[in-house]
This record gives C-alpha cells, sequence and structure tokens, in this order.
C-alpha cells in the first residue's frame, strides 16, 4: 500500500479549518472524498498543520496510503477532477510517492506562516476575505523592530490560545519578519512548530505597535508575563496562510515559489 504525500492549497473562506467537524465542510472531508472516488475505497488524510476556519494555505502538506499503486500524476490529476466536480476551493499542487514512515506532521522540522495587512482607506475588492484590512497606514518599520523581541526560544503563553492542546507552551521562533509590499504589510513567521493561534495572537500584538499603540518595550513585557490576557487582540483568521513545510530531505516544499504575485506571498529561502 504506497503512502502519498500531496502539497495542497486552498481558500479557508467558508471552511471549517482543516479537520474533519460536524459544523461544517472542512479541506480534510473534501479531499478524502476525492480520494475516495479516485481510489474506490477510504482514504483517510493527515495533514501537517490543522489549519483554522478561515485560514488559507499556499503549501500544506498531507500524506495518505492508498490501496491501488497510481502514478504520482495520476494522484494529482484525479484528485483534482473530483476537486473540480465540486467547485472545491482546493487545489493538489503536486503528489509524491514517500516512504511508509513519512508523516505529513511528525516528519516536518519546519513550517512557515504568512500574514497579510492591506492597511489603506479603500476596502480590498480583489482580495476580499484573504486579508485583514485596516484603515489606516501602519508603521511596518516599527512593527519589524518589536517582532525581534519575540525571535529565540521563550515561553510564549501570552500568544497561546486558551483551548492550546500542545504539552508546552515553550517554543523556538526561529524568524518573524515584517515589511511592507506597496499597500500591503507580510509578516512572515518560521518556526518548527508553534501554538494555537500564535501567528494571529502575535500579529494581533504587533498591529498595536504598528498602529502606535504600543512599542517594542510594550511587546517585551507582554512576552515575559507569560499570561495571555498581557498579549494583544487575535487577528483574524482570513489574513493567515500557511506557506511551506519543511522536511529533511527538502529546504522547500513543491508549493515554494508558486505563491502569486497578487498575493504578494514572500519567496525567502528556509535560513
Amino acid at each position: 500500500m504506497p503512502r502519498y504525500k500531496l502539497t495542497i492549497e486552498y481558500d479557508g473562506t467558508g471552511l471549517v479549518g482543516w479537520q474533519r467537524q460536524d459544523n461544517g465542510l472542512s479541506v480534510q472531508a473534501i479531499l478524502e472524498g476525492a480520494a475516495q472516488r479516485l481510489s474506490g475505497m477510504a482514504a483517510a488524510l493527515v495533514a501537517a498543520g490543522r489549519t483554522d476556519a478561515g485560514v488559507h494555505a499556499t503549501g500544506q502538506v498531507a500524506h495518505l496510503d492508498l490501496a491501488k499503486d497510481f502514478h504520482p500524476d495520476r494522484v494529482r490529476d484525479g484528485i483534482n477532477f473530483w476537486l473540480r466536480g465540486e467547485n472545491a476551493p482546493v487545489s493538489v499542487l503536486a503528489a509524491e510517492i514517500v516512504a511508509d514512515d513519512f508523516h505529513a506532521r511528525f516528519s516536518a522540522i519546519g513550517r512557515r506562516y504568512l500574514y497579510r495587512i492591506v492597511d489603506r482607506r479603500p476596502p480590498p475588492v480583489l482580495d476580499l476575505h484573504r486579508v485583514l484590512w485596516v484603515r489606516r497606514r501602519m508603521d511596518a518599520d516599527a512593527m519589524h523592530r518589536a517582532a525581534q523581541v519575540l525571535v529565540g526560544r521563550h515561553d510564549f503563553s501570552s500568544f497561546r490560545a486558551s483551548e492550546c492542546q500542545a504539552a508546552s507552551p515553550v517554543k523556538t521562533l526561529d524568524r518573524l519578519d515584517v515589511s511592507r509590499v506597496g499597500d500591503e504589510i507580510q509578516v512572515i513567521a518560521w518556526a518548527r512548530s508553534f501554538l494555537h493561534h500564535q501567528v494571529r495572537n502575535m500579529v494581533g500584538t504587533l498591529r498595536l505597535v504598528g498602529e502606535g499603540k504600543w512599542t517594542a518595550a510594550d511587546v517585551a513585557r507582554a512576552l515575559a508575563a507569560c499570561d495571555r490576557s498581557k498579549g494583544g487582540p487575535t487577528a483574524a483568521a482570513q489574513g493567515l496562510y500557511l506557506t511551506a513545510v519543511i522536511y529533511p530531505d527538502a529546504r522547500t516544499t513543491p508549493a515554494e515559489g508558486a505563491e502569486s504575485r497578487r498575493q504578494g506571498a514572500a519567496r525567502a529561502e528556509w535560513g
């Protein structure tokens, strides 16, 4: 029974997130339904990260085992065929056969997220539901300087959702970069793994800096408090994208470099 690694993109608008749930349609359910139609047998997918409702992906990774030995291109194209038939906002970008011990979640050594903020007076139209809209111009440079306070190994309890199931709040944040591209501010976070809502909570905190309400010192105090009530608000899910999952045998996923110019996704190398 071959194991396949899938690289996936999706628009999370209107979906309940990656994980199959009873209260709505999930990315997992959509893909498993298409895979079952392809193979004629039930298929279970395991993802590198269980993104929340409304969160998007340009480089999600999942694995599945199929009873039939298909060429990887047929797996990609066959699943996409059934996805198109359902008008699903999901696409398989690549499929490859991997070792039986490959695990989309536990084999990963790094993950990268992008958060997009449009800070201008006119509302976005083409990127509606795909960016956070802020009506006033923010200070991206100040946000970047404050973000460096969070880089490194810390107790991130102040940026952890109350329902987070991680065994420890201690994580190592490898990079947290903030840059401006026209009317868009991009926040890029790199780490082996993240706490639930960690990226959205960090972005919500950095927004306070961009608006002149907080300083880098305030961010440092919030981090040191190890208390969620001392951190900034949780940024909306619609601006968040899972853009890459890194594995020991490759520095980037097949989706790397395929992020559109319109989305303004960063093309930095894993460093």
